[in-house]
């Protein structure tokens, strides 16, 4: 069980919880706060303070002089700066009393972080179906389109996540590149496998080929013309960046992929140009009713080739 929260969650959003040192050199809790948030107006944060904004596990109010060690662990709503609105709508493709599942577009996060708050597939649905308690069961990067699951009832959470945990739920993906110069349709179908780490502070993921695979993932042709080669993915884990890293292994890095195989400058959205990775379809025997579940994509990837 998680630390409970002791602020409701605030348009769709809940409290942020920080741990905080016992000890250190800071006298009071704002200290080591305009400290550890130096990018932030010292003097707003303390204004936060006085408004009783920043409180205590048990939801006492803490103050500007709330001396170093008081408390462990606190609580606070992000206060981001002036959010970029992402013009794309996520589409609900079924909804029960356990279960809510969307068609997520290009652009829009999971949950909510960095510059993106209200502007998260997460938010979105609390607000939009007044449900504080969804939660999503498996995520999809802020580039990806397509098929993404969450929780209606912490009651019922626990089975669903088990089915990605144990890899119980059958995942396709789609996938556009370019069409390389030494093209070979022969080379497909194919399983590529390899280790993934993810280390902290980097936005790209680490493969180091000394050690045991960790990933895997059956890439399947779908059809290719002269300019681009469409892929259906079907990968076995469930590693961060993976079929992005997959797809760039075998010379085929996915159009409008800004990090693999080669990290290109962090520049604004262009929403002309999506990354061309699209979650088709998940798969499963849903674990209260024993009934098969499919669900399916309506969404389509611009740069796929035209074919029968």
């Amino acid at each position: 069980m998680g630390m409970p929260s002791p602020l409701p969650p605030r348009d769709g959003v809940g409290a942020t919880r920080l741990h905080v040192p016992l000890t250190g050199e800071w006298p009071t809790v704002a200290a080591y706060m305009v400290e550890r948030f130096f990018h932030l107006d010292p003097e707003r944060l303390l204004f936060r303070f006085d408004r009783g904004d920043i409180v205590a596990r048990d939801g006492t109010a803490l103050t500007r002089h709330t001396p170093l060690g008081a408390e462990e662990f606190i609580w606070y709503y992000r206060e981001p700066a002036v959010e970029q609105e992402i013009p794309f709508t996520e589409e609900i493709l079924h909804q029960d009393e356990h279960l809510v599942v969307v068609d997520k577009p290009h652009f829009l996060p999971t949950t909510p972080g960095g510059k993106f708050l209200q502007n998260s597939a997460l938010v979105r649905l609390r607000r939009r179906l007044d449900n504080h308690d969804l939660a999503p069961i498996h995520r999809l990067d802020r580039a990806t389109a397509g098929l993404l699951m969450f929780s209606a009832r912490p009651a019922t959470r626990g089975a669903y996540q088990l089915l990605f945990e144990n890899r119980q739920v059958q995942k396709v993906y789609e996938a556009v590149s370019a069409r390389p110069a030494d093209w070979d349709p022969a080379r497909f179908p194919l399983v590529y496998r390899n280790h993934i780490e993810k280390l902290r502070a980097q936005v790209r993921v680490q493969i180091d080929d000394e050690r045991e695979p960790n990933s895997e993932t059956l890439i399947e042709l779908i059809r290719a013309d002269d300019r681009v080669v469409h892929t259906l993915l079907r990968p076995h884990s469930g590693k961060m960046h993976q079929l992005r890293v997959h797809l760039a292994a075998i010379g085929l890095g996915i159009l409008n992929d800004r990090f693999y195989p080669t990290l290109t400058e962090d520049l604004p959205d262009d929403y002309d140009r999506p990354l061309q990775l699209l979650a088709r379809e998940l798969r499963f025997v849903d674990p209260l009713s024993g009934e098969d579940r499919v669900f399916t994509t309506r969404r389509v990837l611009q740069e796929a080739p035209l074919g029968p």
